[in-house]
């Protein structure tokens, strides 16, 4: 038995949840997977795994070694990389996860010319409105808006997400327009629910620092759902300069508040720390990180 080969396949199954999943992965039968790890619990004379009909549970022992297999695992894999480094080929599976829209909107346009430079990476696109959880979705990689809770993860900032306060024409010319941010408290405000702060809107005005609990009678966790409700002449709202750039230029949106600065969120790489970044993960951290720093929709509004 290859014992190190075992080790993986353990770990990608608690991981992933599913004898099956893995099997998909690795290109071969349920079967074998379930084969492989039965053999490995003869060989350390114990069960891993209590199966049931709903889920995989470790067992003490399976937890213990589960945490001990990924320590070691990690420890071979950097040992091999730094033998290779400079070697490795850039070619590969690459699961990269996104919010819809940004993914949508940002990543999914400029992988065409991702993919003529790198022509051995086959991209995964997986995109969510929830917060992924790289280790369960299987995910290499994923680009995150905002504050990172997790300190668990390997992050590294590739950009910012610039933000301007928008209403469409006519629902300012039936309800008037702010001129200071306390203003919003009489307008409806449309929320973007994912953010911890979402009912609370930060400015900064020179050295000034305006917090202003906003509320409004609609919300998502869309943020195109977000642009659909102020294309309706529902109300106010603060949200991504890259989602409302093309409506600012053909005038559907007007930009509000323009004299103070929204708070920027910033838009981070993150990467599980227990595994390490593949060359095709750099190469697409690096590509996109280039492509942020330069692209109009994602410079502040003047």
């Amino acid at each position: 038995m290859d014992k190190l080969n075992a080790m993986s396949v353990f770990v990608r199954v608690v991981e992933r949840g599913s004898f099956s999943a893995v099997a998909r992965e690795m290109h071969t039968s349920q079967p074998t997977i379930s084969k492989m790890l039965q053999a490995l619990e003869r060989e350390l004379g114990g069960k891993l795994i209590a199966r049931s009909t709903r889920k995989l549970s470790l067992t003490d022992e399976g937890q213990r070694y589960y945490e001990q297999c990924r320590h070691i695992l990690a420890a071979v894999d950097a040992a091999e990389h730094n033998f290779q480094s400079g070697r490795e080929t850039i070619a590969g599976p690459l699961r990269i996860g996104s919010s819809v829209s940004f993914g949508r909107l940002q990543i999914a346009p400029r992988l065409p010319a991702f993919l003529r430079r790198y022509p051995g990476i086959q991209v995964d696109l997986q995109l969510s409105d929830q917060n992924q959880d790289l280790v369960s979705e299987g995910l290499d990689v994923t680009l995150r808006i905002g504050a990172l809770n997790d300190s668990g993860l390997i992050a590294r900032h590739i950009g910012t997400t610039h933000r301007m306060t928008v209403a469409a024409p006519h629902y300012l010319a039936q309800h008037g327009e702010p001129r200071t941010p306390e203003d919003l408290r009489g307008h409806n405000c449309l929320q973007f629910n994912l953010l911890t702060s979402q009912n609370v809107w930060v400015y900064n005005h020179g050295a000034h620092r305006h917090e202003v609990r906003i509320k409004g009678n609609a919300q998502s966790n869309n943020s195109e759902a977000i642009r659909e409700l102020v294309l309706g002449g529902l109300g106010v709202a603060l949200s991504p300069v890259w989602l409302f750039s093309e409506d600012l230029k053909a005038g559907r949106v007007t930009a509000l508040l323009r004299d103070y600065t929204a708070q920027p969120l910033p838009i981070n790489a993150v990467s599980p720390a227990n595994r390490r970044q593949s060359a095709r993960v750099k190469a697409f951290v690096d590509y996109m990180s280039q492509a942020l720093e330069t692209a109009p929709e994602l410079q502040a509004i003047k």
